[in-house]
């Protein structure tokens, strides 16, 4: 039978949105695009490089809800409110991201607010850091 595992966080947007933070189907995990707002000071840092951080933060925090680790995603989707941030943003995204590669986009589209600088969105797969793993390069 399939499980299904829904967290909440407490954020006043999972309740007027009436979402969850993450929603694991058996060893499927989807994490709702996620900002760079401190859970526990409720502060969102001015500095986008400080957001992204918090953002990654975030997120290793609601996979390890249900047992899953950063090296477990397999697609992250990364939403920049200033195109001038993308350098800076993808290379904190980087530093997280090596050696896991997980299939990405990039976009810049306005966010639900001038404040949110970055939010990033995942989906993962349980156990999928300790699974046999090929790489390939091609010329596309």
């Amino acid at each position: 039978m399939t499980k299904v595992v829904k967290i909440k966080t407490g954020s006043k947007f999972e309740e007027i949105g009436s979402y969850s933070r993450l929603v694991c189907v058996d060893n499927w995990i989807y994490v709702s695009n996620t900002a760079g707002r401190n859970p526990q000071t409720q502060t969102i840092p001015d500095d986008v490089i400080e957001q992204t951080a918090q953002v990654f933060a975030n997120i290793e925090g609601a996979l390890a809800a249900v047992g899953a680790t950063l090296a477990d995603v397999v697609a992250s989707r990364v939403f920049i409110q200033d195109p001038a941030d993308t350098h800076a943003v993808m290379t904190k995204v980087g530093e997280k991201f090596r050696g896991i590669d997980p299939a990405s986009t990039v976009t810049c589209p306005p966010l639900g607010s001038t404040v949110y600088k970055v939010e990033i969105e995942v989906t993962a797969f349980r156990g999928a850091s300790s699974a046999d793993i090929e790489r390939r390069t091609v010329s596309l």
